[in-house]
Order: C-alpha cells, then sequence, then structure tokens
C-alpha cells in the first residue's frame, strides 16, 4: 500500500513537471512571438510583462485579446468586383494629384493627405456632396427614420450596437414596413456590440424578409480568435442616395441618455452625392464579408448622383483585413501638417506613442491645440487611462478640458478650419489597430467652420485644466491612473 502511494505520489509529481515545462515553453514561445511581431512597444512591454507576472491570466488573456490578425488578412478583398474597380480608380486619382494643374484650387492644400488616404485605404476622392451635421440623437435619428420612410429601392444599415429598446424596436418596425413594401433591407450589427438583442428581435426581422447578419458571430471554437476584432461603423444607406455615418449607435440612450451620464451627445453626418457611394462600397464589401453573396445590380445600388454643390470629402475605413492602420495614419499626417489649431473630441483617448508625439511636437511648434475629453466615462478603465495622459499634455501646452454637461461621445477632429474628421474611430489604441472603422475626411471650410463652432460652444460646458489644478487631484486617483494605463494597451 505504501509502495502504491509512493509511486503514485511520484507519478504526478512527473506529471506536474512534464505539464509545467510544457506551460513554461508556451508562455516564452508567446512572449518571443509577441516581440517577433514588432509591434507598438509599450503593447510589446505590457503583454511581455503580465506573461512573466500573471503567467496564467496572461496567457489566457493573450489567447483572447492579443493576438494580431492584421497581417493574416481575414478575408481577401481581391475577389469582389467593386474593389478592383476602387483600386483602378485610386490608382488614376494618384496620378492626378500628381499632376497639381488638373486639381481644383481648393484642393491644393490637401493633397498630401488626399494622395496618403488613396495609397493606405483606396479612398476614393468625392467633390460633389451637401453635408447635415448632427450632434444629438433627437435630429439624428429623426432624420434617419425620415430616409427610411422614404425608401424606394433598398436599405443598408451597420450598426455596432442595435438594442432591443424603444428606438430599436421603432426602427426594427419601420425595416419590416418597408421590407413587405418591397424594398431591399439588409442589416449588419456585430456580434459583440449586440451582444444583448434577443433572437427574437432577428427572427421578426427574418421572417418579414429583411436579410439581417451578425458580424463575426463568437462562438465556440472560434471564440478566441473573433472577440477581440470587432465592427465599430455605423452606416445607414437609402437607395443608394443617402447615407449615414458617424458615433451613433441605435440605443435609446443617444436620446434619453442615462441616469448616471445624463444626456449623451456625439455627431453624425448626413450626406448626399459622390460619397454615398463610397459609403455603399463598405457596406457591400462588409456584406460580402458576412454572407459570402457579392451584390452585382450596380444601377439600383449606384445611382447617378444629382448634387452639383463643391464638398470634397474621402470616406475611409480601417480595419485588420487592411495592409496599412489608415484611420491612425490620416489623424497622424493631419496632425502634423496643422499651420494653427487643432479641435479634437474623443471619448476615449488612449494613443500610440506617434499620435501623442505628434500632438506634443504641434503643440511645442506653437500650434494651439485643444483637446475635449468626458469627465465621466462609460468605460472606467479607459476614462482612467485617459486622464493619466493630462499631465504630459499639459507640459507640451495642450489645452485640456473634460466636459461635464452630460457624456460627450463625439468623434471628431478640426484642423485649421479647413479639414475636418467625422466618424466612428476613437483616438485610442483599439481603433487603431483592432475595430473595423469607418471615417469622413472633409475638406471644406464651411463644413469645418460648422464643427468648430460646436466645439467652441462646447469648450463653455466643460472644465478647464490646468497644471496647478491638476497637481492638486486626490493621490489615489493618480494611482489609478498608473494602473489603468499599465493595462489599457491590452484592451
Amino acid at each position: 500500500m505504501v509502495t502504491l502511494i509512493i509511486l503514485s505520489g511520484t507519478f504526478l509529481n512527473q506529471l506536474a513537471t512534464f505539464f509545467w515545462a510544457v506551460y513554461i515553453i508556451t508562455v516564452i514561445s508567446i512572449a518571443v512571438m509577441i516581440i517577433y511581431e514588432k509591434r507598438d512597444p509599450a503593447k510589446t512591454s505590457t503583454w511581455v510583462l503580465l506573461l512573466i507576472a500573471l503567467p496564467i491570466l496572461g496567457l489566457l488573456l493573450y489567447i483572447f485579446f492579443g493576438q494580431n490578425r492584421r497581417k493574416e488578412k481575414l478575408f481577401s478583398r481581391k475577389e469582389i468586383q467593386d474593389i478592383e474597380q476602387i483600386e483602378y480608380l485610386s490608382h488614376k486619382q494618384v496620378i492626378r494629384f500628381s499632376n497639381k494643374t488638373e486639381v481644383h484650387s481648393r484642393l491644393n492644400e490637401h493633397i498630401s493627405i488626399i494622395t496618403l488616404l488613396l495609397n493606405n485605404s483606396k479612398a476614393l476622392l468625392t467633390e460633389r456632396n451637401e453635408v447635415n451635421i448632427f450632434q444629438d440623437g433627437n435630429n439624428a435619428f429623426d432624420s434617419i427614420i425620415d430616409a427610411l420612410y422614404s425608401a424606394i429601392s433598398s436599405i443598408h444599415i451597420e450598426f455596432y450596437i442595435i438594442n432591443n429598446d424603444k428606438l430599436g424596436n421603432r426602427i426594427k418596425n419601420i425595416l419590416i414596413t418597408k421590407a413587405k413594401e418591397g424594398v431591399k433591407v439588409r442589416v449588419i450589427f456585430d456580434d459583440v456590440g449586440s451582444w444583448s438583442l434577443p433572437k427574437k428581435f432577428v427572427r421578426e426581422l427574418r421572417n418579414a424578409g429583411v436579410d439581417i447578419y451578425p458580424f463575426m458571430e463568437v462562438r465556440f471554437p472560434l471564440l478566441t480568435s473573433r472577440v477581440n476584432y470587432r465592427n465599430h461603423r455605423k452606416i445607414v444607406v437609402v437607395d443608394g442616395r443617402v447615407g449615414y455615418l458617424g458615433g451613433m449607435n441605435i440605443a435609446d440612450r443617444y436620446i434619453e441618455g442615462t441616469r448616471r451620464l445624463g444626456q449623451w451627445y456625439d455627431t453624425m453626418l448626413r450626406i448626399e452625392g459622390e460619397a454615398v457611394h463610397s459609403l455603399q462600397v463598405i457596406f457591400l464589401i462588409d456584406w460580402y464579408f458576412v454572407t459570402g453573396c457579392i451584390v452585382k445590380e450596380r444601377e439600383i445600388y449606384f445611382p447617378k448622383p444629382t448634387i452639383t454643390s463643391f464638398h470634397p470629402i474621402q470616406v475611409i475605413t480601417s480595419g485588420p483585413d487592411s495592409d496599412w492602420a489608415s484611420i491612425m495614419q490620416a489623424f497622424f499626417h493631419a496632425i502634423t501638417r496643422a499651420k494653427n489649431h487643432i479641435y479634437i473630441s474623443t471619448p476615449y483617448f488612449i494613443p500610440n506613442e506617434s499620435i501623442l508625439t505628434a500632438l506634443k511636437t504641434a503643440s511645442l511648434s506653437g500650434i494651439d491645440v485643444r483637446l475635449i475629453l468626458p469627465g465621466k466615462s462609460d468605460s472606467t478603465i479607459v476614462y482612467w487611462s485617459s486622464l493619466s495622459y493630462i499631465s504630459e499634455l499639459l507640459e507640451a501646452g495642450i489645452k485640456v478640458y473634460l466636459y461635464h454637461n452630460g457624456f460627450n461621445h463625439s468623434k471628431i477632429m478640426m484642423i485649421d478650419s479647413n479639414v475636418a474628421m467625422v466618424g466612428s474611430a476613437n483616438m485610442d489604441i483599439r481603433s487603431f489597430e483592432d475595430n473595423f472603422e469607418v471615417a469622413a475626411f472633409i475638406y471644406d471650410s464651411q463644413i469645418t467652420l460648422q464643427l468648430e463652432k460646436n466645439f467652441l460652444s462646447n469648450l463653455a460646458k466643460s472644465q478647464t485644466i490646468t497644471s496647478q489644478s491638476w497637481s492638486k487631484r486626490p493621490l489615489k486617483n493618480s494611482y489609478k491612473e498608473a494602473l489603468a494605463r499599465l493595462i489599457s494597451p491590452l484592451f
């Protein structure tokens, strides 16, 4: 009996030693792989330190959130006819912009950024557009709902979050009505962002003839390879003539606010003109991704635009399927070319080293850099991590404001009163690297000045942060900021 116990103990010790050796080899291999991927140094060092300090937790977190899919290409775009056409047209535009005599004089100062976006994301420049700006949910969704009711041939909707609430059900009922009238209705929702959306909600739409699909379903065993890569885009296209993009989701909080945060504010654009075709292409590419179906009826989905006013726009995308972090590169280039001022409003501010250096360098060189952050947030870790950057921003002369009149969820940037960015992308690492995002770069002083006017009015509702006042914050807050900043690159 004693012999059996000894043998059993020996076997268990050998088994434990074996598994421990396998585990150590696995952790070391992953650490080497992370270093070999040559990512952002802060992100690399954070992952390696976590694996060393907390190997089990670190390994699990890396499996779920740490893998880099950009170089693996989640799907091939070359199979889609529209992409081939875009590549051809973008190449023609690059050639055109190399010859400045063929470019409208109002675009001369923007040629470098236009060319960048043509090369890194094949974003075609569209010139004939009309744009309306909405900065609260009531007006934005009133406009969207009116457009949905007016649909004759097609409705395409793509959102990160669709909630089963009053607004969600109102839009659901409109889509059901339009589908029964013969309008082709297609809907994409993110499977993680819309995690709480009931199957009954989706089933009612499908039973009425609406084509609705989740983006990258997170189901075992695909959980670990998909959970970190989410479709954060917000797009509506009606009849190929009217389009919307921005930062709002289909949720009551964008209209009613919430008890803890108060009223929610965000920015949404309504676009008519050539840029709607760019939004349509983006949707149809994502549709191919979730369904494997190529939509070919070009005369239905790409009607000839009738807008004649000159408001140039490039609609750009980024995601783990693209060769370049195109939106981040666009931010960086726009910041570095500023001559007078840079105004930014973002709910989540966790910049990579390139963007942070660009902002500080711009301010130190005399550019008026102003940044509005939320005074309270829906994400605790991101909130404290964002605050952790304030000290070094203030040291560089950047003016920082905390918005306290509710929750400002807008993702906008305006530069020198002549170029603006509006979209779904936050100024954070997740939007730069992991999420599927969409944004409009607008090369127009009229639209940019309107956005800047709204921005400056929000400054009056914000707390100005000074170096003196910031240094007096409670010591426990600085600890929270430090801890949040340490782990923020993981998420």
